[in-house]
């Protein structure tokens, strides 16, 4: 009995363990009967869970062998490609031709042209032997101007063929020396040049000397580099001889590369800008910038200018080979020629304006009073778009007892001059914002007289004068007496002045808004801003009233006068009309308005009123044909020059300006003409050139005749 009960207890015992397990979760009581029902649950939940991770697996593994089936045969081909392009060896060819550039017009103006090149790239152990036999087997296949090779280079040349006179050179002492490492082997080579005589050279005739130069441009540089041999003047003769015999010139191969050319010749060409050789490659002052940008080092490219601001069009894109197992090169993407261009430059009126711009440099030195003058410039827009239609800029200058001019059309953008009295226009209109100046208002010209101070006064007594009149007869002191008003000045003759400082800045503001003293955003990438005076006395007040104080470039001069031509609104220059493809303009340059003046605008037609009364019968008549319907304003300053060169302006000079639009109804074109230092103020002539009147009698006529 005892023994019956130590077996049912044991099972109670088991039957209890597997209540406290984590398969079965107990919500009633069980009895000692239910055992066989506990072991039947324990199995069935076993086998529900492996199935569950049988189905789990199973659908991993179905999901595994569908990736591999999507990989291997879905996107095989994919893949495979993916993977050659990593694998494969990649180099690019050279620079591909940059793209065209077109006037206005449709005309061509940059062009590339094919060009023959002859150069040597250094095989892996090529000796120097098989060097001087290819010089000199080139040297018999082409004609070569040979008067770079230097006498260093000859005589290492020498030494290179006579070795063993070459070592003759060295005393036994010196041998001695480089053993006992008191002389390197680089200054016994320095000795052995040193010591080849003009007796050791004249053995070498013309072709010798024709192989020495070959064989200094084969060495010249770094040994994995391409060296031109010959790349100008190639004839077909040549090319092909040279070509027929490369296995017998090893490292020597042919290929045609690209040069620009001008069908204008030098006509706007430098600010067209200019492009890096194959040779030269980036230049080092623009490596980082290229660089940075994915370009090679040997890599042609923009430097200046136009080609330099529209490179990322310009440029063309280069061949890519991949390097076979062989060595052999395969193409695999063909370059292509860069985008088009088409420039706001009408060429036939730039070729005109650079003619009469160079003609009258010259005929204006050879006038009296005219010692310091030596350049001028002209700028023609279109004031409603902002676009250049013709900028230049001449310089003139005695070389031997003759004149000769060079182009100085860069100086637009970057050379500052007092322009004198053609801001006048902005000057008015600071006076009619402030209520220092009304409309209609009279005044007498009579000079300003500042104590301690030389009088100011204008060009003549002119008498009494309303706004109109005293910007047709170009007053000084009518727009003195504004200006004496804007900075709240009581003015006395010969008494001190005080004026409000704040002044200048209200008359900077607003000539700002015209362009002047500020960058115009003109799309080249260099641009001055000019001259900000620091002292703000009333003197320099008056002064600058009548601009004769800040300075400011020719370009700025050329957005002032087109800013008040379309009737205030200043317009972003720019000489970029957009890609040309098929014949056609496309993505055109959206004219910009940087900002408009701040006035009212019967201020402004006064203004134009004003400067109508110019040419009509002021200062600037007969500078423009009145059938054109002119309005312009002229300017002259007092500058000074540094004769001397001592960086101390030592002498006062006339500059004279010009600016005009018409017609003065419906205004299509400005003009802008300025020429700096045009006659000397020191008592000794009274003579002044009359060289902006011409210019501007030209240059109009020449654009009506194109455009009317």
């Amino acid at each position: 009995m005892r023994k019956k009960k130590d077996i049912r207890k044991k099972k109670d015992e088991k039957i209890k363990s597997l209540i406290k397990g984590p398969l079965i979760r107990r919500k009633k009581p069980l009895h000692y009967s239910s055992g066989y029902k506990v072991n039947k649950d324990i199995k069935k939940e076993i086998e529900k869970r492996y199935n569950i991770l049988t189905v789990a697996i199973s659908c991993l593994v179905l999901v595994l062998i569908g990736g591999l089936f999507f990989v291997q045969v879905v996107q095989r081909d994919y893949y495979q490609s993916e993977l050659e392009t990593l694998t494969q060896k990649v180099v690019e060819g050279d620079s591909a031709p940059r793209g065209r550039i077109y006037d206005r017009n449709g005309k061509l103006i940059v062009d590339n042209k094919a060009n023959k090149v002859i150069y040597y790239q250094k095989p892996s152990g090529i000796t120097t032997k098989e060097e001087m036999e290819v010089a000199y087997k080139l040297a018999s296949m082409i004609s070569l101007d040979y008067s770079g090779l230097n006498d260093y280079d000859f005589k290492v040349f020498w030494i290179k063929n006579n070795s063993k006179k070459a070592k003759e050179k060295i005393t036994d002492e010196e041998w001695q020396q480089l053993e006992e490492r008191k002389l390197t082997s680089d200054e016994i080579e320095e000795l052995k040049i040193e010591r080849v005589t003009a007796e050791d050279l004249a053995i070498y005739d013309e072709n010798d000397k024709k192989a020495a130069y070959i064989y200094t441009l084969m060495n010249t540089g770094y040994s994995y580099e391409e060296k031109n041999i010959k790349d100008d003047g190639v004839t077909d003769e040549e090319y092909a001889l040279v070509a027929e015999n490369l296995s017998d010139l090893k490292g020597v191969n042919t290929k045609l590369d690209w040069q620009r050319v001008y069908p204008y010749g030098d006509v706007f060409k430098t600010i067209l800008g200019t492009v890096s050789s194959s040779k030269s490659g980036i230049p080092a002052e623009l490596k980082d910038y290229y660089l940075d940008k994915g370009y090679s080092l040997d890599d042609r490219v923009g430097t200046s200018y136009i080609e330099y601001q529209y490179e990322d069009i310009l440029k063309g894109e280069k061949n890519k080979y991949q390097i076979m197992d062989d060595g052999s090169y395969k193409l695999i993407e063909e370059g292509s020629r860069g985008q088009d261009i088409v420039l706001s430059i009408d060429i036939e009126l730039q070729k005109a304006v650079e003619e009469i711009l160079t003609e009258e440099v010259v005929k204006t030195k050879s006038e009296a009073n005219t010692e310091f003058y030596n350049r001028s410039f002209v700028i023609i827009t279109d004031p409603n778009t902002g676009a250049v239609l013709a900028m230049a800029g001449k310089q003139v200058k005695e070389e031997n007892g003759e004149l000769k001019v060079y182009d100085y059309t860069p100086g637009i953008l970057t050379s500052p001059v007092v322009m004198g009295s053609v801001v006048k226009g902005a000057s008015q209109i600071v006076g009619y914002n402030t209520g220092a100046l009304k409309i209609g208002e009279y005044r007498y010209d009579t000079c300003v007289k500042i104590a301690a101070t030389p009088e100011k006064c204008s060009w003549k007594s002119l008498g009494r004068l309303n706004d109109i009149n005293a910007l047709a007869y170009s007053s000084n002191t009518y727009q003195f007496y504004t200006a004496i008003k804007v900075g709240n000045g009581n003015y006395v003759y010969n008494k001190p002045l005080s004026i409000d400082e704040s002044a200048f800045d209200t008359y900077r503001n607003t000539f700002k808004q015209f362009g002047l003293g500020v960058k115009t955003g003109i799309d080249l990438p260099v641009e001055s801003l000019g001259y900000v005076g620091e002292k703000r006395t009333s003197g320099y007040l008056l002064d600058f009233s009548i601009g004769q104080y800040d300075t400011y470039t020719p370009i700025q001069l050329a957005q002032y006068i087109g800013t008040i031509a379309n009737g205030g609104k200043r317009m972003q220059p720019y000489l970029y009309l957009g890609k040309y493809e098929d014949g056609q303009v496309v993505t055109e340059t959206e004219p910009t308005v940087l900002n408009t003046v701040d006035t009212k605008p019967e201020y402004l037609d006064r203004v134009k009123q004003g400067f109508e009364a110019v040419l009509s019968y002021g200062t600037g008549a007969g500078y423009i044909d009145m059938s054109y319907k002119p309005a312009g304003k002229t300017g002259t300053s007092q500058s000074f020059v540094d004769t001397d060169g001592d960086g101390v302006v030592d002498q006062q000079t006339i500059s004279t300006t010009f600016v005009a639009y018409a017609p003065y109804d419906d205004p299509k074109v400005t003009f802008t003409i300025i020429s700096p230092d045009v006659s000397r103020e020191d008592g000794r002539s009274s003579y002044q050139s009359n060289i902006n009147k011409r210019i501007s009698q030209a240059i109009s006529k020449k654009y009506f005749e194109i455009y009317q």
